[in-house]
């Protein structure tokens, strides 16, 4: 897995990067293929914002996040990067499992 940090009106720290390398590092988990990860990090006064690309085998998930501080932002963030390849794991086994039942019934149509 490859993970690009941005900052944009704030400096990324070594903190920071490692921050989000480690919680990043679960979305590895649900696809063996590896993942490309755009982290941009900013300061949206009062409030910080994480935002992250993850590009997977043609496929590009968009997520962004809110907080008071940048590491519950992150933390935001990483959260909903999970659920959303969670459920684009699920969309391929669901279509792959339609397609196999439909060859297996012969119904071809």
């Amino acid at each position: 897995m490859r993970i690009e940090t941005h900052g944009q009106q704030i400096e990324v720290t070594p903190a920071l990067r490692d921050y989000v390398e480690t919680k990043f590092a679960r979305l590895g988990r649900h696809f063996e293929q590896p993942l490309d990860v755009r982290t941009q990090l900013s300061l949206d006064k009062p409030d910080h914002r994480a935002e992250a690309t993850v590009n997977i085998a043609g496929r590009t998930l968009h997520a962004d996040a809110s907080a008071i501080d940048m590491y519950a932002a992150i933390d935001l963030l990483a959260d909903k990067l999970d659920r959303l390849l969670v459920k684009h794991k699920e969309k391929q086994v669901d279509a792959h499992r339609r397609a196999e039942s439909s060859s297996r019934s012969g119904d071809f149509a």
